[in-house]
């Protein structure tokens, strides 16, 4: 059993009989803890140990070997043989002999190995049962302290099995710190809004399917783990945690965020919403000005609102991995003048906007994996700084090539009115690139309304 746990790929599970018939003496065997101390004590000479056995064929009959054993000492008490020619004719029955010897090797270096997964399986077991019953212990004096009056800031109770958070643990009320990651947890109560001084709350690695509306009265909240559970949505009400500077939705179901999120949460600098199954951003994330860290790799995200520049603080940007999904980025990501990193790889990237000039900050970008055309693959491979230089270059020439086709064009009128077409032709094309590099179209939800007055694009004009 613990050989296929081990090595499924060259050792088969047991039997279901034999699994029955160890039910009874081990029935902790499938705790992950136990068996990860279980599988580290198997050494790795034991596949080469069973290959071995499986290759010498059956076993020798006991009684053969007894025979060969007993023709042996006969040889060998012959005195009219000499040690040479005893020697030889004893060849012909030590080879049962040796066979014998070392199935005896081979098993009893296995048998050892039982009895020590055996010696394993006690010590962690007993480990186990003491941890559980401490754990219980703890956690119900941690109550009565509570309802003593004793003041209680923090609390750890990871790893702990629970099913369910006791509606008690919410009534303290001087509570800063609560871990309760790596549980059984399906739910949390309604009830932890009463904790009104709560700023660190850790629910990760648990089962919850949704959290409490009421988790929105946690008003000095500043850090939130919520990620590795089966979370489709997070409720609207998490837009009223004013106070969050983390938030780590990672490793979820969630396929939207709240509308509202980016109204509400403007202090929260660190957001981590990676592994999900998003398909878009809501308008209101331009409205969280203190951000500088956003995760947002392996989802299904079609695009970037537009409004996407107007965070001026953000330093770290990943959008790695939405494959088929993410196929250009607004003009406005040049807006984001405090970025450093930056990792599009593993998308349907064609072009990177003409103005990625002046991105002047940006020390790490990965374009990998993308059907690059602009730029290159090889400038891509360079680095940001070539990036940058390769498509100021390319700035440079756009914006010459169109003087000079306004040049002379106005030299065929002959009267000044060149420029003003020349002016009305860059408003045109202005207004057509910032309506083409909204990533939903120009839809209202995502920001897509942004006059192109707001762009660099006007300045530079």
């Amino acid at each position: 059993y613990v050989l296929h746990q081990y090595d499924s790929n060259h050792h088969a599970p047991p039997s279901t009989a034999i699994q029955q018939t160890l039910s009874p003496s081990f029935p902790l065997l499938s705790d992950p803890q136990i068996m990860s101390s279980l599988t580290q004590s198997i050494p790795t000479t034991i596949t080469q140990t069973l290959s071995v056995l499986a290759s010498l064929g059956p076993r020798p009959d006991p009684s053969a070997v007894s025979s060969a054993r007993s023709k042996i000492s006969q040889i060998l008490q012959v005195d009219s043989l000499s040690p040479e020619e005893a020697a030889k004719e004893a060849e012909i029955y030590a080879g049962a002999v040796r066979l014998e010897e070392v199935y005896d090797s081979y098993e009893k270096e296995l048998s050892d190995l039982e009895e020590k997964l055996s010696r394993v399986y006690a010590t962690e077991s007993e480990s186990l049962l003491r941890s559980r019953k401490e754990m219980n212990e703890e956690v119900v004096k941690m109550l009565k302290a509570a309802e003593s009056g004793k003041v209680l800031e923090r609390i750890d109770l990871s790893g702990q099995e629970l099913k369910l958070l006791p509606e008690a643990f919410c009534k303290i009320v001087g509570l800063v710190s609560l871990n309760i990651s790596g549980n059984d947890l399906m739910f949390i109560p309604d009830a932890i809004s009463k904790m009104k001084k709560l700023e660190e709350l850790d629910v990760s690695s648990n089962s919850l399917e949704s959290l409490p509306d009421s988790i929105g009265m946690l008003l000095n909240l500043r850090i939130l783990n919520v990620s590795s559970n089966n979370l489709t949505t997070l409720p609207e009400s998490i837009a009223h945690c004013r106070s969050l500077v983390e938030l780590d939705a990672s490793y979820n179901n969630l396929t939207s965020l709240p509308t509202n999120i980016g109204y509400g949460l403007q202090n929260l600098e660190r957001l981590l919403i990676h592994l999900n199954k998003l398909s878009y951003f809501p308008g209101s994330i331009s409205e969280m000005r203190s951000l500088k860290y956003l995760d947002a790799h392996m989802n299904e995200i079609h695009g970037l609102p537009s409004s996407m520049g107007r965070l001026k603080k953000l330093e770290v940007l990943n959008l790695s991995s939405n494959f088929n999904n993410l196929m250009r980025v607004p003009d406005a990501i040049t807006d984001l003048i405090n970025l450093r990193e930056l990792d599009l790889s593993n998308n349907q990237i064609q072009a990177i906007p003409d103005s990625f000039y002046m991105l002047k900050k940006l020390e790490k970008l990965n374009l990998e994996h993308n059907p690059l055309e602009i730029p290159s693959q090889e400038v891509a491979k360079q680095g940001a700084e070539a990036v940058r230089e390769f498509m100021r270059k390319r700035w440079d020439m756009i914006m010459g090539e169109e003087q000079q086709r306004i040049g002379v064009e106005a030299e065929r009128h002959g009267d000044g009115t060149g420029w003003v077409s020349w002016g009305t032709s860059m408003v045109t094309n202005l207004v057509s690139g910032v309506t083409q590099t909204v990533g939903f179209g120009g839809g209202s939800g995502d920001g897509g309304d942004k006059k192109p007055g707001e762009t660099h694009f006007y300045h530079q004009l």
